[in-house]
């Protein structure tokens, strides 16, 4: 019969836990950690024993195997003289678990320092985006610091979505994100899914070296491939708030959906003024107007925006779920809004023929682009049209055409605000050119899909003058909303873009040196040495790949409350205004000029109690102080740039599934591609229009052993001299889909050129490294030597909407489709002696 601890000698918490695990327990971890911390001196086993009052051999050996566990785990450390004492704090590097699909992981510090590889043991019982105590434990065979987890600050995989399992009597969930490796064995659990069906799962116990997590299922979502099925996995993969919580459906129901003629008073009125809407055909919420007219010496543009900080009070529900929510999320066919529909379809949206509250930015510009003065005021309009990008280009681009004409026709009323727009337009683009700001073309794809929700095809987006148009007047009104709280002394969030750091810079310009593109920038290069390359490759087919790597090498922009200014759009100060029905910090900066415009003092107590709420701490009895609290701001701002991190990686997670979905049917298939990347593993494959990308692994170039050129960024074939460079074009065929790794594998049918001697003409390879037609002498027909001389290349294994892991660490050679599942868990170990 087990023996039970003396409860009257010590009360470990987790007594429990230990009983059922061993026959004879002894004092948990935590509770010996807890006792060495509180003691303050090094305890001895013999000391600890006696405390614990472990009289017996068996418990006193066990002791003492538990405590060398512990420092070899570095939970502990000990002295010469045998004492034990909890591990110094200031040893203990904190941070966030990032996983990785092989099973092992990163520790990415919060004070900025370097990520620690975790390996596959120490991610055993952790999962991602844990937050963790970390010490460092060496490095490893390619150099990299390594770190032993000592504690779990805080478990922040609350709940996982995967697919349900069943094996010998054993259910299972297998996480669909491929940064959880970790099953989790399904206990007690009342709904009943299907085999393969996608589940979710709320984790009841964390994992630990020797047994799996356990946990119940919550939700069945569904069957594999269901129509809207990948949405609803990253929604929760992600942890995207999407349910509204009661008192939300309450606060929302009570507004009128009528603006109230109470809410007009004291504001400037603009409905007699011809604003329009511009957006895109698919769009529901409009937050933006624009106007603007001739005057003498230059133009005034009016950008009127939603005034959401009328209805989204502090303190409010509407507020609080906003401030978690963060951001609207745009998945193709499905938005998860930041604020409910009654708000952002409705009494914040500027639609056409109704009034709407709105916050104004009244600019002068003069002719040569400058903007010469601003006011912001509160202000109710009425949009006089919808018009859409293809009818405003239509317009402005097109006006003899069948489709310009039918819009000058249908919108006579506001056809000169609009062209005198467009004058505007082409006066900013000028002083953008010469600011140097960053112009690069976007490679945005559209999924088309079929009645039936399944998906017809993968289309480019393109912009025309109409979305440079509206970007054009956003960028001014933005410039001068940062401006006002800047020489207002105003406590606000300004959206922040730093130029790429040294480690970037330095590869970057490897990269540019390897395709033979001149990069003059200095050691703090200005954005106009970017734009001087992305002119110089406008014309390059591989000229999309090049924006990737340019755009790769600079930082996140993220909001922060001190204004460090804006690199890619070349501004001193940058904030963002114009869209509070998506952006919470939009939301803020409405609030923080209304509280200067009405002369309020009280703005800093309300943010002050929003981040309180989001922290989940209690409400301070005493009202806040009217100066700014620069760590409640920097908080704030944190928390915003997380959830627009969030948004992103969840709908290229969505973007990534379709396209895999797509690419299913296409399995066999041959496309025209470019090289995207180049790895010792092998090259990875950018189809051409579509953008889906996928890997030629290096085991499928056959007849020569191909080297990695690290410097140049190809593949080189040891005795043919057949490369493979960034940016080369190639054909290849879709071999095989894997939809639960978001990954494709191509097999090369053409590509390829053979290092050659000045004035020989290149040759074009097919996959067996035979030169194409019109390759190498005319007519002549190649020696066996000679075939036998070039060879396959190895290419780089798809991630669609995956990328590189952090900080470009060196990668494994990832599995490709077909590649066998994580062992499956095994059942909890039965209670032995030790």
């Amino acid at each position: 019969m087990p023996k039970r601890p003396p409860s009257d000698t010590w009360q470990d918490p987790h007594a429990n836990r230990e009983a059922d695990r061993y026959e004879n327990p002894i004092p948990s971890r935590e509770f010996i950690l807890d006792v060495l911390e509180k003691d303050g001196k090094p305890l001895t086993t013999q000391q600890l024993a006696a405390h614990f009052q472990l009289f017996d051999e068996e418990r006193e050996e066990a002791l003492r195997r538990r405590l060398g566990a512990m420092v070899r785990d570095g939970q502990i450390e000990a002295n010469r003289r045998g004492g034990y004492s909890p591990l110094a704090e200031g040893a203990l590097i904190k941070g966030r678990v990032s996983g990785h699909p092989d099973g092992f992981g990163f520790l990415i510090p919060e004070d900025g320092s370097s990520d620690l590889l975790l390996t596959s043991r120490e991610m055993r019982r952790v999962f991602h985006g844990d937050i963790v105590q970390v010490r460092e434990a060496g490095y490893d065979h390619k150099g990299r610091r390594e770190g032993q987890i000592v504690r779990i600050v805080e478990k922040r995989m609350k709940t996982l979505v995967g697919r349900y399992q069943e094996d010998a009597g054993t259910a299972y969930v297998a996480p669909d994100n491929p940064r959880v490796t970790q099953e989790v064995q399904v206990i007690g659990n009342d709904l009943a899914p299907a085999a393969g069906q996608f589940v979710t799962v709320e984790i009841i116990d964390y994992p630990t070296h020797r047994s799996t997590a356990t946990g119940r299922i919550t939700e069945i979502l569904g069957d594999y491939l269901a129509p809207g099925m990948e949405i609803d996995i990253a929604i929760r993969n992600f942890d995207i708030p999407h349910v509204w919580p009661d008192e939300v459906e309450r606060e929302a129901a009570r507004l009128d959906p009528q603006v109230q003629e109470a809410d007009k008073e004291g504001r400037v009125d603009l409905r007699a003024l011809p604003l329009v809407t511009i957006d895109g055909e698919d769009a529901r919420d409009f937050d933006d107007a624009v106007y603007c007219e001739k005057r003498r010496g230059g133009f005034r543009l009016i950008v009127a925006i939603a005034d959401v900080s009328h209805y989204v009070r502090t303190g409010s529900a509407l507020n609080e779920e906003a401030l978690k929510r963060g951001n609207s999320v745009y998945f193709p066919q499905q938005v998860v809004p930041m604020l409910p529909e009654v708000l952002s379809n409705g009494l914040c949206s500027l639609n056409p023929h109704v009034d709407r509250l709105c916050m104004v930015c009244d600019m002068n510009i003069s002719s040569a682009g400058r903007v010469t003065d601003y006011k912001f005021y509160e202000g109710v309009m009425h949009s006089q049209a919808r018009l859409t990008y293809t009818k405003v280009s239509d317009m402005l681009e097109h006006p003899e055409s069948e489709a310009g004409k039918a819009v000058l026709r249908d919108h006579a009323d506001v056809v000169e605000p609009v062209q005198r727009l467009y004058e505007l337009f082409k006066v900013l683009r000028v002083v953008r050119e010469k600011r140097g700001a960053l112009d690069f073309d976007s490679n945005e794809t559209r999924i088309v899909f079929s009645a039936d929700r399944k998906i017809d095809k993968i289309v480019p987006v393109t912009r025309n003058k109409a979305h440079m148009l509206i970007e054009e007047c956003m960028l001014a009104a933005n410039v001068c909303a940062a401006d006002y709280v800047a020489k207002n002394k105003l406590p606000a969030l300004y959206r922040n873009h730093e130029g790429p750091r040294d480690e970037k810079l330095s590869k970057l310009r490897n990269y540019l040196g390897a395709l033979g593109i001149g990069f003059t920038a200095g050691k703090k290069p200005q954005p106009a040495d970017f734009q001087a390359v992305l002119e110089k490759i406008k014309d390059r087919p591989d000229a999309h790949v090049i924006q990737t790597m340019l755009l790769r090498s600079l930082t996140q922009a993220v909001y922060a409350p001190e204004n460090l200014g804006h690199f890619g759009l070349a501004y001193e100060a940058y904030g963002h205004f114009t869209s509070p029905i998506r952006r919470y910090p939009d939301l803020l900066l409405h609030r923080v000029i209304r509280a200067k415009l009405r002369g309020e003092r009280t703005m800093m107590q309300a943010i002050g109690a929003g981040i309180s709420r989001l922290r989940g701490q209690p409400q301070a009895k005493k009202p806040a102080p009217d100066a700014p609290d620069m760590g409640q701001m920097l908080a704030l701002g944190e928390h915003c740039s997380m959830t627009e991190r969030r948004a992103d990686e969840a709908t290229r997670d969505v973007m990534a599934w379709l396209k895999c979905e797509y690419m299913r049917d296409h399995v066999g298939s041959e496309f025209d591609g470019v090289i995207a990347s180049v790895t010792t593993f092998g090259i990875f494959v950018e189809l051409t229009d579509i953008y889906v990308e996928g890997l030629v692994h290096i085991s499928n170039l056959k007849g020569d052993y191909y080297e990695f050129d690290a410097t140049m960024q190809k593949l080189v074939g040891s005795k043919s001299g057949v490369q493979f460079a960034l940016g080369n074009k190639v054909r290849i065929k879709v071999a095989a889909v894997n939809m639960d790794s978001r990954k494709m594998d191509f097999d090369l049918v053409e590509g390829g050129t053979r290092h050659r001697k000045a004035g020989e003409r290149p040759d074009s390879f097919d996959a067996k490294g035979s030169p194409r037609s019109g390759g190498g002498k005319a007519g002549g027909a190649k020696s066996e030597r000679e075939r036998l001389r070039s060879g396959d290349i190895p290419g780089k294994q798809s991630d669609a909407g995956g990328g590189r892991s952090r900080g470009d660490k060196p990668k494994a050679p990832r599995s490709g489709a077909g590649a066998p599942r994580a062992s499956k868990p095994k059942p909890a170990a039965p209670k032995k002696p030790r």
